[in-house]
């Protein structure tokens, strides 16, 4: 496994972009949630979705330079993506949202005509970061099939939550599905069999050949309350917001051309309508002081709060470095290769920091 710094990722995956037809500054914007994932070890959201990213822009099936537009009512915003990348038009949708609650005390972005915009979570830490509750959904091509049925209908579709703590935001990203579909890609590239119990084939069957998965459906989490959920995050991201929802968002991993219109809806609520923003913070805290001294079950070292460890994981790799595998790195530098991009040397690494994972 080699190690890449952060910074020169960043600045690999925005130069990639440019010359798949982005402006610098909105290149930057993806790079940065890119590697955002990343750091925070969400890989399968993170920097090995480029390479899928770049084909798509380059075929024009992503709209390199999306004009986005916003309309307004109150405290409710519908945001159209004109097809741009996922991570710009999150951000952006996201951006309006955190202003409408300054006005309003919550403000709400419904977007369609988007792309797959990786970890929902980046989008809520935007929003605690400015001191809000930030909360995200986002459907996806088909990926889970409804209770019952061995068909895919419903997308994986997250949800995410993020708050602001005293030391790091607590952040809430599950998906509807038992594993993020990312994880079955990754396993199909590496020829790697994927765990039973997180799949079935196109005939229904259990499996754990990642290809066969693909072709088939993903079992939601949770049994029958994960399709309930992916089906409520269908309605809040494809149904409301005017975008596809179920078979009719596209895929981008096939040879498709015409745009995925995957959905996103996005809420954020200014905590200091409700209480002062340091009390909540302060109450937060000693929430998770509370859970963290529960007494530990057997084989149990520590609790963790969510978004804890994706948080001491990204502290790690700023110093270490971001481990990536050789196969990505030499898929990442055949693209460079072809866009006359300066390719990724592999980076000694500095050594262990002493910071858990």
């Amino acid at each position: 496994m080699a190690r890449i710094g952060a910074a020169r990722l960043e600045e690999f995956c925005r130069h990639l972009l440019v010359r798949a037809g982005m402006t610098e500054a909105e290149a930057a914007v993806v790079a940065a949630v890119l590697v955002d994932a990343s750091l925070e070890g969400v890989e399968t959201h993170g920097v090995s979705r480029l390479p899928v990213y770049v084909r798509c822009l380059r075929r024009g099936r992503i709209n390199p330079r999306p004009q986005l537009a916003v309309r307004r009512d109150g405290a409710v915003a519908l945001v159209d993506g004109d097809n741009g990348m996922g991570q710009l038009v999150g951000v952006r949708a996201m951006e309006v949202a955190v202003q409408l609650a300054r006005e309003y005390g919550v403000g709400a972005a419904a977007v369609k005509r988007s792309n797959h915009f990786g970890a929902a979570s980046y989008y809520c830490k935007l929003a605690a970061r400015a001191g809000m509750v930030g909360v995200a959904f986002t459907n996806s091509s088909p990926g889970i099939p409804p209770w019952g049925g061995r068909r895919a209908y419903l997308g994986t579709n997250p949800i995410a939550f993020a708050f602001p703590g005293p030391e790091y935001p607590v952040v809430v990203d599950l998906s509807s599905s038992t594993v993020a579909r990312g994880n079955i890609i990754l396993a199909a590239r590496e020829g790697k069999p994927i765990p039973a119990g997180w799949a079935l084939d196109r005939e229904g069957r259990p499996t754990t050949d990642p290809r066969a998965a693909l072709e088939g459906a993903v079992l939601p989490v949770g049994g029958a309350k994960g399709y309930a959920l992916a089906l409520a995050v269908e309605v809040m991201a494809g149904i409301l917001t005017g975008a596809s929802f179920g078979p009719r968002v596209g895929w981008i991993y096939d040879d498709g051309l015409e745009p995925a219109d995957v959905g996103h809806f996005f809420l954020a609520l200014d905590i200091g309508r409700f209480l002062p923003r340091e009390e909540f913070v302060a109450r937060l805290g000693m929430m998770i002081r509370e859970v963290k001294a529960v007494p530990l079950a057997e084989g149990y070292n520590e609790i963790f709060v969510p978004g804890e460890r994706r948080f001491l994981r990204a502290q790690k790799q700023r110093l270490e470095g971001i481990p990536l595998e050789p196969g990505l790195i030499a898929e990442l530098n055949r693209l460079a290769a072809e866009a006359g991009v300066e390719p990724l040397e592999i980076e000694e690494a500095t050594g262990d920091s002493g910071l858990p994972l």
